[in-house]
């Protein structure tokens, strides 16, 4: 039986993907690298033997805090070195973030392949400096090859939950007949943006519009607004169910959002996080502006007469809202965690 340590942390955005990979693998022994309190602890659970190590990014001024992390980095490359051999792990797999420049670099000492999977359309820093390294590349986007010049690369989408492939029912009150805004601000920088759908929210209710917003946990106004057809959470945990029920989203565009958006064929207002890694969030939305699925602002341009107006002028051009959620189809790859399973299985 052959042995993967997948290392993925800090965000939905990582680890959902390699848990979508590492339930294509019932085959394989699987371990998982974490960092200490982080989302994964929680979500792992005691589905597979868990280790962590203490990593994190050089985003600092100090040249002592920095010389710090570089020595942290150097310990956490032996960390993971020692695990593999202890471990007798095969193949390392890795969704990007601080976790996977010590994966990959242990590794590469180790003799073994190591796989990353880049969700963004421009490449992370880590996926820059060190793919070289590394097996294959394994991308979300068709068009962040051309970021990677000789490097082996393959275009596989982003793997979603398992439950986004299948139809979900929806323990909400909302009547079958009526149109559904969903609002997802994402777990940074949501509430800008749920202070404007709350300006807005009205008049779409006045058309008849039931409302889903998720607020996230930080929104000290999130219970500023009541009304029935309005529902607000701070999170929802069938977004399957909720996104296949949507007729329009209203979202950051990360690109595990974008790629359930893709997989339920939901039409969407993107609004990318203004302060994400080299605007990354920008370039992701692109592919689905160009290929008619969606609307894109940047939140310093969006008012609320902007995005009110656009959301009511969909709401009455159902037929530009069919045409939008048809054109999601060639965004992203049904079969993506089989392919990367796949992958995986080659390079052992």
């Amino acid at each position: 039986m052959a042995r993967l340590l997948i290392a993925a942390s800090g965000t939905g955005g990582h680890v959902f993907p390699a848990l979508g990979v590492a339930e294509k693998l019932p085959d394989y022994e699987i371990q998982w690298l974490g960092t200490p309190n982080r989302l994964e602890q929680s979500l792992i659970g005691d589905r597979y033997p868990f280790h962590t190590i203490s990593v994190e990014g050089f985003q600092t001024r100090s040249p002592l805090k920095k010389l710090q992390i570089l020595l942290g980095l150097v310990n956490s490359v032996f960390v993971v070195k020692k695990i593999i051999k202890e471990e007798k792990i095969d193949v390392v797999f890795t969704t990007g973030g601080y976790i996977a420049s010590p994966t990959i670099l242990a590794a590469k000492l180790s003799g073994i392949p190591a796989i990353i999977h880049e969700a963004n359309y421009i490449p992370g820093k880590v996926t820059k400096l060190l793919s070289r390294f590394c097996h294959t590349v394994a991308l979300g986007f068709k068009g962040t090859q051309k970021y990677l010049p000789n490097i082996s690369t393959l275009w596989v989408s982003t793997p979603v939950r398992s439950q986004f492939y299948t139809p979900q029912s929806l323990d909400l009150k909302i009547p079958d007949n009526v149109p559904l805004i969903v609002i997802v601000g994402g777990s940074q920088g949501a509430v800008s943006v749920n202070q404007l759908v709350r300006q807005c929210v009205p008049e779409w209710l006045e058309m008849g519009a039931y409302v889903v917003h998720l607020t996230g946990k930080n929104d000290p106004d999130a219970d500023s607004f009541q009304h029935p057809p309005y529902i607000s959470l701070p999170f929802y945990d069938n977004m399957a169910g909720l996104l296949q029920r949507a007729d329009l989203a209203v979202s950051r565009a990360g690109a595990g959002t974008l790629t359930e958006l893709a997989i339920t064929k939901t039409p969407a207002v993107l609004i990318p996080y203004p302060f994400a890694a080299e605007d990354h969030q920008s370039f992701n939305a692109q592919v689905f502006v160009e290929g008619e699925a969606a609307y894109c602002y940047q939140q310093k341009e969006l008012t609320e007469e902007k995005l009110r107006n656009l959301v009511i002028n969909l709401l009455k051009n159902p037929d530009e809202l069919r045409k939008m959620s048809q054109n999601t189809s060639s965004l992203a790859v049904i079969d993506s965690a089989d392919k990367l399973a796949k992958l995986i299985k080659k390079a052992v």
